[in-house]
């Protein structure tokens, strides 16, 4: 599937970009008026459906929010048994974030959990709007870089990633980043495949807020 129009096609990987072109058509149909076929993943109250791996004190709920704030940690989206963890392939994933200054998150995908240390299967969609990381919001780790904030700390924005078979298509606020394809033939746990979701605590000055998060799966 290709949105023929929309904003940067990347190719390969460790490519540079900066923000794209809105498509406006695309923009209008993914705001956030449109929530048609969407399952929270986030009950507003617990953190129940997630498990967190190590430094449990990195996380807690407020205000009907995901705050994480201290050490490394990472919460992984079990779903409602944990006997079966969830698994998406393809599906329009979408969350509320808001950073506070120099902080440093990040929202994985088709990765699965792991008892510490950083993810080492799926792809990191980053949150950063002001650390000292210059890979900024939006860009997916190590793979599309992007140098330009898309949002501003201290104030709620919308990040989307839509994965589509070999494509993953990044927005914020409704404005599309970037499309990247994902070459043929790339090996390691670096890649698609499928997998659950992950927020990242990255660090003791780190601030994020997390809130309706939701997911929609996709053919």
């Amino acid at each position: 599937m290709r949105y023929a129009g929309c904003g940067a096609v990347v190719r390969g990987c460790g490519a540079t970009v900066a923000l794209a072109m809105v498509l406006t058509a695309f923009a209008a149909a993914g705001a956030r008026g449109d929530e048609e076929g969407f399952e929270p993943l986030f009950d507003g109250k617990s953190l129940a459906g997630w498990k967190v791996n190590e430094n449990p004190q990195s996380w807690k709920v407020a205000d009907g929010q995901i705050v994480c704030h201290g050490p490394r940690s990472h919460l992984f989206y079990v779903g409602p048994d944990a006997a079966k963890p969830a698994e998406y392939k393809n599906f329009h994933f979408k969350a509320d974030v808001m950073t506070r200054p120099n902080a440093n998150s990040g929202i994985f995908f088709h990765t699965r959990f792991q008892p510490d240390g950083w993810p080492a299967v799926g792809y990191e969609m980053q949150v950063n709007n002001s650390q000292g990381d210059p890979v900024r919001t939006g860009s997916i780790y190590n793979v599309v870089k992007n140098f330009v904030p898309p949002a501003k700390d201290d104030t709620w924005f919308t990040e989307e990633v839509i994965v589509k078979d070999k494509q993953i298509t990044v927005l914020v606020d409704g404005k599309v980043l970037f499309e990247f394809v994902e070459p043929d033939g790339v090996t390691g746990t670096r890649k698609l495949s499928a997998g659950t979701f992950a927020l990242q605590a990255h660090d003791p000055g780190s601030e994020v807020h997390y809130k309706n998060i939701r997911v929609k799966r996709l053919p």
